[in-house]
């Protein structure tokens, strides 16, 4: 029988609706019932395509013992992270205080107050590798709250107390200088890995954020070993098993073997990975002309397109890991790796051995059970581009007849504003009126069915469905990011009016008096800490993202409260970004943009005009750090940059100013290019 999740909208909630356990929702009835009961609150956290969360799922949430016992002892309340971003980040800095570490799954217990007393991530059904089994944390955490309650409040308050101090505020912190992007890119050189490419460490995810910062550095700076850094991380990261060889698109991170040789990824592919990573190969290719970068960027938002987008228009959050290796068992990896007899099966004999030796495919397998992750050498370009295309789309055809990976179908509003900037500026740089399409549907539907009339967000939809869970800082940030982008190269100004909206909320809701911002609103649920945390994680943090957005809407308008608000928010960077760049990347890119004005660009002419549409789209292929661009009929009501800007001399014009000085206008494309760094 069906539990309490059965009405959930989370794909990962509904996965647990027919677990013997009887799971809760996070809600306060939760909360209630385990203190009519008396008994501590199970709070188990995780997300649809998280490997380990349907291991533990299969071992002990679905067995009857263990299901038993939870629900005799314990109120168990399972959290899609992704769908409450703000209890997973509480209760995961707790976990990391405690423990050194966290992860997903994340399983705390905790009073019937929300106060978390004892952590851990995943628990084996037996004792193993020094870790207890679940069955025996479930019994130890019983007797502790049976005869040592006492001691198990003093540790669950000391918690608490020791969270709620951690408040950040910037103080008297200025806004980033010179210096601060000095020393953060001096950083940066040192945990570089020259031989490789990568940054150092065995477990390797993406460094979009980071990417972007180098990019911008090296435009407004002139930093060569910034864009030697950045060509060294996108090529290795684009020729290894992180970026899916066949179907285009990246996984969540990968491994480094213990015993030598390939990567090994974690095969799960998530929406903001990939939104961040298109745009990243497109502003590499804006900035080099890589033939190598715009196949990437391209190839990923083909797969975004292909296999992420809803029905409603947006995008899904994820595909999963594992997948029916076509004998029943689900096992992670088995749709994208191959043997050489899969190989031979698909392509024949000739193409087989070239695609092994082009893709690493062994007999003995790089992976597990004889199969291998596909690759490309990481010394050298494809010698036969048109020969290896071909084996892609016929291997990719035979990949089609297998069991896909599971999907998780929300949509979440902040990934779909990542997917949007990402999308129209890959469909401007390259010519694909497709992919912008794309992106103007997608925050159509953030519009239709995310947003409120007072400028609300909603976190998450389903099948046009709204979650009912509040937006965090995040949402806002990145939505009104992707709103920005989508003006800028559709020249359509109620995509800067929504941004403005979304913004106003941040200005209204999500700011403390030092100009800190906070991941929730003022208004939102409390919890036993309200969650703030400035640095980024697999996205941007909401702090910077939101910061970014105000600091370009600023540039748009002249609103000298969004710049100021911006500013403020930037003190942060100036005191982590020195001593810890990895993880504040998306700071340091804003910040580059504040150095640089950044700069605003209005382009003037009549719709329809060849000449105006070469201005815009030089002025779109920039890379002068965080530029925006206004383009509009001459002296046009769409934006504000278009007021009093005239045609010159009977023809389109590009007006180009930052720190309140403006160039003189141009009528050449090439010369604007040179204004603005374009190729």
């Amino acid at each position: 029988m069906p539990n309490r999740l059965a009405q959930a909208t989370s794909p990962y909630l509904l996965q647990h609706a027919d677990n013997p356990v009887d799971w809760w929702p996070w809600e306060t009835d939760a909360f209630e019932e385990a203190r009519r009961r008396d008994v501590p609150v199970f709070l188990s956290v995780g997300y649809s395509a998280c490997h380990w969360c349907h291991v533990m799922a299969h071992e002990s949430f679905e067995d009857g013992d263990t299901a038993a016992y939870l629900n005799e002892h314990f109120v168990s309340v399972k959290v899609d992270r992704e769908e409450r971003p703000d209890v997973d980040a509480v209760y995961m800095e707790a976990v990391q205080a405690a423990t050194g570490q966290g992860g997903w799954p994340m399983s705390v217990f905790m009073t019937p107050d929300g106060e978390p007393f004892y952590f851990g991530t995943y628990f084996p059904p037996a004792p193993r590798q020094g870790m207890p089994s679940f069955r025996q944390v479930l019994e130890g955490v019983h007797h502790a709250w049976t005869s040592r309650r006492g001691e198990v409040g003093e540790v669950a308050g000391k918690i608490t107390r020791d969270l709620a101090g951690r408040e950040l505020s910037t103080g008297d912190a200025g806004t980033p200088t010179e210096e601060t992007q000095a020393l953060a890119l001096l950083q940066l050189t040192r945990d570089i890995d020259p031989a490789s490419g990568w940054f150092k460490g065995d477990t390797k995810f993406p460094p979009s954020m980071v990417i972007e910062f180098l990019l911008r550095h090296h435009a407004r700076a002139g930093s060569v070993a910034a864009l030697e850094m950045v060509e060294g991380l996108c090529g290795a990261m684009a020729r290894s098993s992180l970026y899916d060889q066949v179907g285009g698109g990246f996984h969540r991170y990968v491994l480094t073997p213990r015993a030598g040789g390939p990567l090994v990824p974690h095969f799960e592919k998530m929406l903001y990975d990939n939104a961040l990573l298109c745009r990243v190969y497109t502003h590499l290719w804006r900035a080099t002309g890589s033939d190598l970068a715009r196949r990437v960027a391209l190839e990923t938002a083909d797969f975004m397109v292909r296999e992420l987008r809803t029905p409603e228009g947006g995008f899904a959050s994820a595909l999963d890991a594992d997948s029916d290796d076509g004998t029943g068992r689900h096992v992670e990896g088995a749709y994208y790796v191959w043997t050489p007899a899969q190989l031979r099966e698909a392509l024949g004999e000739d193409d087989a051995a070239y695609a092994a030796r082009l893709h690493g495919v062994t007999e003995e397998g790089t992976f597990e059970e004889g199969a291998s992750v596909l690759r490309l050498p990481q010394d050298a370009g494809v010698a036969d581009a048109e020969r290896l295309s071909g084996i892609r789309a016929r291997l990719l055809a035979a990949r089609d007849q297998r069991p896909r990976p599971g999907r998780d179908d929300k949509v979440v509003a902040a990934w779909n504003g990542l997917a949007v900037a990402a999308l129209a500026e890959a469909g401007a740089c390259f010519d694909r009126p497709d992919l912008v399409e794309r992106a103007t549907e997608a925050a159509d539907l953030l519009v239709r069915v995310h947003l409120d009339e007072g400028g609300r967000l909603a976190r998450t939809s389903r099948d046009g469905r709204s979650g009912g869970h509040a937006g965090v800082l995040e949402d806002y940030g990145d939505v009104a990011e992707g709103f920005l982008a989508l003006a800028a190269v559709t020249g359509e100004g109620v995509w800067l009016e929504f941004a403005g909206l979304l913004l106003g909320i941040v200005l209204d809701r999500f700011r403390g008096e030092g100009g800190e911002l906070f991941d929730t609103a003022h208004d939102a649920e409390p919890l036993i800490r309200r969650p703030q945390d400035p640095t980024d994680n697999a996205a941007p943090s909401g702090w910077t993202a939101a910061a970014g957005a105000l600091l370009s809407y600023a540039a748009h308008t002249g609103s000298e409260a969004h710049r100021t608000a911006a500013e403020r928010a930037l003190a942060v960077v100036g005191a982590l970004g020195p001593r810890a760049p990895r993880f504040i990347g998306w700071g340091l890119a804003v910040a580059e943009a504040l150095l640089d004005g950044p700069r605003e660009v209005a382009v003037a002419g009549p719709a329809g005009d060849p000449d105006r549409a070469a201005l815009h789209r030089v002025a779109l292929r920039g890379t002068a750090p965080g530029a925006v661009v206004a383009v509009g009929e001459p002296d046009g009501g769409e934006f504000p940059l278009l007021r009093d800007r005239p045609l010159v001399d009977g023809r389109p014009a590009a007006y180009v100013c930052r720190h309140f000085t403006c160039e003189a206008p141009t009528t050449d494309a090439d010369r604007l290019a040179r204004q603005l760094g374009a190729r």
